[in-house]
């Protein structure tokens, strides 16, 4: 089997891509991996199968890296907007020629590659959408996680997941030009996304734990809740800093708090101020990561705090105490899989859902809002440190997610969708 994978954003939107290609690899499959040049350090090279990267949304890396957090008011945001849609554009076209070159059996995308599920029906082979968060498959368990840990009752969560064809019609325009540009005909740009052209459902890997998020009831078969895709740390080579050695073995383990790049800059020096002032009042030791700006960087003027622009959690996580993020999927993974307790200060999007998790599973302290940072973080931070409980469930709750196979779940899922045989090792 041939896999093609595509994915775009940060290195949490492409780090547990780059984990299930190195698990098809191991398995005996070949991949190709379409991501970002910025990531490229993230493909594994592992055998009997082969894996082979093709850049793909660099461009588009470079603008949210670069670009946005420069923005200051519309009238930036309408000049960016022309040179967001050429990259979108172009990152459409590099995925294009990655299927081209790959040729695959199957195409795995993450749903911020638009062109995904149309590339799949041109060449004539599965499409496969995959999102480590309960995005798309409508359910009366909880509505779409957008709308934090609310509930609108049975009917309301279920009727709530028509949001899901709104990136139709946000770039329904720039999807069917892509489409006429590769032989398809138009689509209606509030298609249904969990829908093949034919009728057929459109499959879903779904890499989270079941221990986090329960696997409703009316899930149909096509939905695969695998369980989490980390990648193993000896897959990227990755050597820790002796800054980063030194500070751990000199003392008690340190809380960790980082943001990355959330707020794009505005207001990092003011969250840095906050993050500063409320270990020294609890006495407590930290690591600070700076990420892409979303905590101002600079030394913290005290041997008890380190401040680094980031380490890769899977490493990190396991030495600290407790962690304190802004509620990505990728971070609430690492932070749930090293047990440790947690505190969720979200500031967008589906991070106020990963939140009323944490919170719910009794391993951390309810979210903070970011905008509340100022009059809540101290109390909230002595909540987390100082409540047992939550460091014992967090230990409970990471041995449970430890046990589980995600990779392993969501090859096999991928070798019955297409029919294909394992090679022997």
């Amino acid at each position: 089997m041939h896999v093609l994978i595509m994915s775009f954003g940060t290195r949490g939107d492409v780090q547990p891509y780059a984990a299930l290609a190195g698990e098809l690899a191991r398995a005996g499959h070949d991949v190709t991996l379409a991501v970002p040049e910025g990531f490229a350090e993230l493909v594994p090279h592992a055998g009997p199968g082969t894996i082979t990267h093709q850049p793909a949304g660099s461009a588009m890396l470079r603008l949210v890296q670069e670009v946005m957090p420069e923005l200051s008011g519309p009238r930036d945001a309408l000049r960016t907007l022309g040179i967001m849609t050429s990259a979108m554009r172009e990152l459409n076209a590099e995925c294009w020629a990655a299927a081209q070159a790959a040729r695959p059996d199957v195409v795995v995308y993450h749903p911020k590659c638009l062109a995904g599920p149309h590339i799949a029906e041109a060449l004539g082979v599965p499409g496969v959408l995959s999102l480590p968060l309960p995005f798309f498959t409508p359910t009366r368990a909880h509505p779409m996680p957008f709308f934090g840990g609310a509930s609108f009752g049975a009917l309301g969560n279920r009727a709530s997941y028509g949001l899901r064809r709104m990136s139709g019609a946000m770039y329904g325009g720039m999807i069917n030009d892509f489409r006429r540009g590769i032989g398809l005909g138009r689509i209606r740009r509030l298609a249904d996304p969990l829908r093949n052209p034919d009728g057929s459902p459109v499959h879903v890997l779904y890499p989270y734990s079941r221990h986090v998020v329960p696997v409703p009831d009316d899930y149909p078969p096509s939905a695969h809740v695998t369980g989490y895709w980390f990648l193993d740390r000896s897959d990227d080579g990755w050597d820790p800093p002796a800054q980063l050695v030194d500070f751990l073995a000199a003392g008690e383990p340190p809380v960790y708090i980082g943001f990355g790049s959330m707020g794009f800059g505005k207001g990092a020096d003011e969250r840095r101020e906050i993050i500063l002032a409320a270990l020294r009042a609890h006495g407590l030791r930290g690591i600070v990561a700076t990420g892409w700006g979303g905590i101002a960087p600079g030394e913290s003027g005290t041997d008890g705090v380190l401040v680094l622009e980031g380490a890769p959690h899977e490493w990190l996580f396991p030495r600290v105490a407790a962690v304190i993020h802004h509620g990505g999927a990728g971070s609430t993974a690492a932070g749930i899989r090293a047990g440790r307790p947690t505190l969720v200060v979200p500031f967008l999007a589906d991070q106020p859902f990963w939140g009323a998790r944490v919170h719910a599973l009794g391993v951390g302290p309810a979210p903070l809002p970011a905008k509340r940072l100022r009059t809540g973080f101290t109390d909230r931070l002595g909540d987390l440190v100082h409540n047992g409980s939550y460091a014992s469930r967090a230990s409970d709750l990471g041995a449970a997610v430890r046990a589980e196979k995600g990779l392993a779940a969501g090859v096999l899922a991928l070798e019955q969708i297409t029919g294909a045989d394992r090679q022997p090792r």
